[in-house]
């Protein structure tokens, strides 16, 4: 039987973070995990790009248009969608989410790292807080998943 598993060496690799601003205290903390995340596994500088969107329903449109490029191999979704005490919840975190069908149709790998909490607390524990960082795990889903694609061409 043979085994396929993607390494966590990003060295070569070419990152994009896409990251929606609102809860923007929150998800700069995502940013900066992410970021270090694709450094310590080898990611260089030259090869990563940060875009900002509005929030998290924007995300699929960004996300979409930089997978369609063709200049990387992997994009890595960040944001934070905190329950509040309208539907609004539903919709956004569920817009952010259509990430996945972009990377399922594109081929390009898209770390989901979009926080959906119920408070504002939760959301922060979840970005560098006792919860550890979600941008982190993210962006090393990204490498994981963008290696083990290339082992399977």
């Amino acid at each position: 039987m043979k085994v396929h598993e993607g390494s966590l060496d990003g060295a070569g690799l070419r990152v994009a973070v896409v990251a929606g601003r609102f809860n923007e205290v929150v998800v700069r903390a995502l940013v900066d995990g992410a970021l270090d995340c694709l450094r310590r596994h080898g990611v260089a500088d030259d090869d990563l790009e940060l875009a900002w969107v509005p929030g998290a329903y924007e995300l699929p449109v960004v996300v979409r248009r930089l997978a369609e490029t063709g200049r990387f191999d992997a994009v890595v979704a960040l944001g934070a969608v905190v329950r509040g005490e309208t539907p609004h919840f539903d919709y956004v975190a569920g817009q952010a989410a259509e990430v996945g069908a972009i990377a399922a149709a594109g081929g390009v790998p898209v770390g989901f790292g979009v926080l959906t909490t119920e408070t504002f607390a939760q959301a922060v524990d979840r970005a560098g807080g006792k919860l550890g960082n979600k941008g982190w795990d993210a962006a090393l889903a990204a490498i994981e998943t963008a290696r083990l694609l290339a082992d399977l061409k």
